[in-house]
């Protein structure tokens, strides 16, 4: 299947595909994404957003790869499992193809323990 998705050219291409990290804010601020994204623009090929990053409750990373997308960047949602059971990861992949959204990175992240709500139970 073929998408829009940079990262998708550069990787067919056979070239070596860089990307940059970008950390979502403590808010739904929306403003956060285009400051940090222009600070990656021009030096990768595609950004991934962190999804609960440190296991810390911060912007969606759907939500914040969507506003880096309306900037021109290309980007990769991170999808951490351990929040979310299998229906929760379907619904979310579902929603983000919708989004017109091509990549996406599925990392069981970091343990809840080490976050801001240390006694959340895990999504599986």
């Amino acid at each position: 299947m073929k998408t829009k998705s940079n990262l998708e050219r550069v990787l067919k291409a056979g070239r070596f595909a860089v990307t940059g990290e970008l950390g979502p804010p403590q808010s739904a601020d929306p403003e956060v994404i285009p400051r940090k994204a222009k600070i990656l623009e021009g030096y990768i090929d595609a950004f991934n957003v962190t999804d609960g990053q440190t296991a810390v409750v911060r912007m969606a990373s759907w939500a914040a790869c969507l506003i880096g997308k309306e900037k021109g960047l290309d980007p990769i949602v991170q999808m951490t499992c351990r929040d979310r059971n299998r229906i929760a990861l379907q619904m979310d992949i579902l929603g983000i193809a919708a989004l017109g959204i091509n990549n996406l990175l599925c990392l069981t992240g970091d343990h809840q323990s080490f976050g801001n709500h240390p006694d959340a139970k895990g999504g599986l």
